[in-house]
């Protein structure tokens, strides 16, 4: 699993949230550097979960890059800007919206419900 912000304190959130799942989690504080690893990785993550405003790309454009490689994965987009009607539009097809801030307890529920 891939987890991306621009903001720190929020991918520990997000990886203290996930903690307990069986799955590994790969922080990143960027988009470019999200997207290196997806190309790199032998075994594509089965799940993204990305902030929507991330500077240069957004949330949006990481999605839809790294989907090119992996049309399978799932997608939860989490954001404190964008609205869920955007997200849930988008051509880039998120799977779940998350609001911030929002408890860490409903991202876990999320992730465990499309890996489930």
């Amino acid at each position: 699993m891939f987890v991306v912000d621009d903001e720190p304190t929020l991918l520990d959130l997000a990886e203290a949230a996930l903690q307990e799942l069986p799955v590994s989690i790969q922080k990143f504080p960027t988009p470019q550097e999200a997207l290196a690893a997806f190309r790199k990785a032998r075994t594509k993550p089965a799940v993204l979960v990305t902030d929507y405003a991330l500077g240069k790309m957004n949330g949006l454009e990481l999605i839809a890059q790294c989907r090119k490689l992996h049309p399978e994965l799932k997608v939860v987009m989490v954001s404190g800007h964008a609205v869920a009607e955007i997200a849930l539009a988008a051509p880039a097809q998120v799977d779940r919206f998350l609001p911030k801030p929002y408890p860490p307890e409903a991202l876990a529920d999320i992730v465990k419900q499309l890996v489930g």
